[in-house]
């Protein structure tokens, strides 16, 4: 609600300057030219040519809310971070949701993954959990990543999407085939961001106090229950409203329908990670709960939609490679190519001095030497020094927060996976998927969108990539392999020569 002092605020200039003329330009008479003194007029044209910053090259649509966390159990054996010290603490966040692929008009019920980002603001700084809501990912090396993405935006040719594009990537890369069963099946699309569960994705580490580490994985369970659109609800929606998860989430928490999510942490020991049979760091790749149980440490919610969807959502900015003490990073390949690439995207969309924008800036003190560049709006460190060490202000390195050395495996460096050595097992847990996390009626609905899905693909390369593609699909389950070959009317004779023969 306004108060008298804003009921009676001045139309102004962003300088300050009150004016009256906001609607009529200056003109040489009622019908003349307009004079270029018209300053306001330049300003406001100026201003709205300039009103749309570059939009995220993934996960451009989506929406966000701020909340809290609460702590439930007490995690402290395996971390010293401030954030879980206490059960009963709560921390402020801000979460954002997002569909991966689409333009930012694009619809949100599109079959695609959904980002899951979550923004801690803790008083040892800010920590950035940034995931999707599947515990996977299509590809475990970064450099694969610009390549795939491609596929899934817009062919150079007919600038319209391309299941050829997609599905031929995927044929030529197994290792995607758990998150393409993930993605096909009805939890591609999610009825809204409410009811489904967020997962942090990668492997990350814990230290406690004694400075010993764990690797660890985040899984926040929707406590709203799941619930999925099929193929074709998702498509209905498409028309009736594009806009279904903004307009969802925002109309629950106006009503105090708070979301929540449960927080739990999956835990591995150095010596579990060593007898673990895959890679416990390949993003394709995910721990059995059954070896490695949830464990509760917190519930999520969210209870306030931001003032300013521009200020608060558009301009957020997450990045892996925000963590806090206690909380660290793996050898997940993936992750640390992301530790790399976010801040950098940010850079290039929102400026230099990004994490100046108060829905990324730290709430509590923050100190270091970094200085001007674009939008330095913090007073720029005023007078003090730019440089460090230096003789005349008193910070100073708290050695308590010193991390551990992290023991490395080996010494030689090289392409691994180009020598055909790691861990190549892409078909095993997409089989676990179909048949112990799948029901009868989710298999159906996997088969009959994969189906759909691929029909889509054409052209002089067809019969190759859908081959290839079967071919996948066997090596994980024979049955899913037959239902969909039947789907497609192939020759499954022919498949089975290719897989004799290895391809």
């Amino acid at each position: 609600m306004k108060n008298e002092k804003d009921k009676n605020r001045k139309l102004t200039t962003a300088s300050g300057k009150p004016y009256t003329e906001n609607e009529n330009s200056m003109s040489a008479g009622a019908r003349g030219p307009l004079l270029l003194q018209d300053f306001i007029l330049h300003e406001k044209m100026a201003h709205f040519n300039r009103e749309r910053i570059p939009e995220r090259v993934v996960h451009a649509k989506g929406t966000g809310a701020f909340g809290t966390l609460t702590i439930t159990n007490d995690i402290s054996q395996y971390t010293k971070a401030k954030i879980f010290n206490k059960v009963g603490k709560q921390t402020k966040l801000f979460l954002r949701f997002s569909t991966v692929g689409g333009e930012k008009g694009s619809a949100d019920t599109e079959r695609d993954p959904r980002g899951f980002a979550i923004k801690f603001y803790t008083e040892d700084g800010n920590w950035d959990l940034v995931g999707n809501n599947t515990p996977v990912f299509f590809i475990k090396d970064p450099k694969k990543f610009g390549d795939f993405i491609h596929t899934q935006k817009r062919d150079p040719r007919t600038n319209c999407k391309s299941p050829t594009m997609m599905w031929d990537f995927w044929s030529l890369n197994p290792e995607s085939l758990h998150q393409v069963m993930i993605l096909m099946s009805d939890r591609g699309t999610p009825h809204g961001y409410r009811h489904m569960h967020g997962f942090g994705s990668h492997t990350f580490s814990m230290i406690n106090k004694n400075n010993e580490s764990v690797w660890v994985k985040f899984h926040f369970k929707t406590m709203q229950g799941i619930k999925n659109f099929t193929n074709d609800e998702a498509a209905e929606m498409k028309g009736k409203d594009p806009d279904f998860a903004q307009r969802d989430l925002v109309e629950a928490i106006d009503k105090k329908e708070f979301p929540k999510w449960e927080m739990k942490i999956q835990v591995m020991t150095p010596e579990q990670a060593k007898q673990f049979p895959f890679n416990p760091f390949d993003l394709t790749k995910i721990w059995p709960q059954g070896d490695f149980p949830l464990i509760d440490a917190g519930v999520l919610e969210l209870n306030q939609i931001p003032k300013n969807y521009f200020a608060e959502v558009e301009q957020s900015a997450f990045a892996p490679a925000h963590v806090v003490d206690g909380i660290s990073y793996s050898p997940d390949k993936m992750l640390q190519g992301r530790i790399l690439s976010y801040p950098d995207a940010h850079r290039h969309r929102l400026g230099a001095n990004y994490e100046q924008i108060p829905v990324n800036k730290c709430p509590y003190m923050t100190t270091n030497y970094e200085r001007d560049g674009v939008m330095a709006i913090n007073g720029n460190g005023e007078d003090s020094p730019n440089y460090f060490p230096n003789s005349f202000d008193d910070v100073y390195v708290d050695e308590n927060y010193k991390e551990p050395a992290m023991q490395l495996d080996s010494t030689v460096a090289d392409w691994f996976d180009r020598n055909g050595e790691g861990d190549n097992d892409h078909y095993t847990q997409a089989g676990w998927l179909f048949n112990k996390a799948m029901n009868d009626y989710d298999r159906h609905n996997l088969v009959s969108n994969i189906v759909g899905a691929m029909s889509g693909i054409t052209g002089p390369k067809r019969d190759k990539i859908v081959n290839l593609q079967l071919c996948h699909f066997f090596r994980a389950d024979v049955k899913l392999g037959m239902a969909i070959a039947k789907g497609l009317q192939v020759d499954v004779d022919a498949v089975m020569a290719q897989m004799k023969h290895g391809k």
